[in-house]
């Protein structure tokens, strides 16, 4: 935590005034991986959030969605884009989940923590709707405690920690290119969304 801790400091110190904006995504390692290469964006911490279970962990965030907390220079990005990004990097069509990930913990949702982010955030929302012609089920809610996940989770993408996988061991940040490729993530992004699909 103290490395994490270092980072944000040490990376949000150019910015006049950081703001943050809480999305879940499906796998917050891939929210984590798309965001991260954003300019304006200093920091992004995968966590839970939207649930009542208080200090949830992997094992047991019942209630909770996997989420990312990014933040971000508004001088650079606006929370607006930020969110349309967002939009653009998940399947906004699918309420049961996100790719292979399914279930509760899954879901889509944005998170606002006020008024003018819920605004922008509906806004971004409708702005999405008339590019597809379709309804999109992504909510958005009133944001709560965001727990920060175990330190294992946070950057997994380009972790060179080696795993035990299904197909032997890798390291993290291999172990989750195949996950990522395995699931169709990135393939039904490009059917969704088509040229305005996001992704890092």
């Amino acid at each position: 935590m103290l490395r994490m801790a270092l980072v944000v400091v040490l990376g949000l110190a150019g910015m006049a005034k950081a703001e943050t904006a809480i999305v879940a995504g499906g796998c917050f390692w891939c929210v984590e991986s798309d965001f991260e290469g954003v300019d304006g964006v200093g920091e992004v911490v995968s966590g839970y959030t939207g649930g009542d279970l208080q200090n949830p962990t992997y094992k047991n965030h019942d209630g909770h969605l996997e989420a990312v907390k990014i933040t971000f220079d508004p001088a650079v990005i606006s929370y607006g884009e930020v969110m349309a990004k967002f939009l653009r990097s998940v399947d906004v069509l699918d309420a049961g989940g996100q790719f292979c990930d399914r279930g509760d913990a899954y879901r889509t949702a944005i998170f606002v923590q006020d008024a003018d982010q819920r605004r922008a955030a509906k806004a971004a929302v409708a702005e999405a709707e008339a590019v597809l012609g379709a309804k999109i089920v992504t909510p958005v809610r009133n944001a709560g405690t965001f727990w920060i996940a175990e330190e294992y989770h946070q950057d997994y993408y380009k972790s060179s920690e080696i795993v035990l996988t299904r197909a032997g061991p890798k390291s993290k940040a291999n172990a989750y290119k195949f996950y990522r490729k395995a699931c169709g993530r990135d393939a039904r992004l490009k059917e969704l969304w088509g040229a305005q699909a996001f992704s890092h």
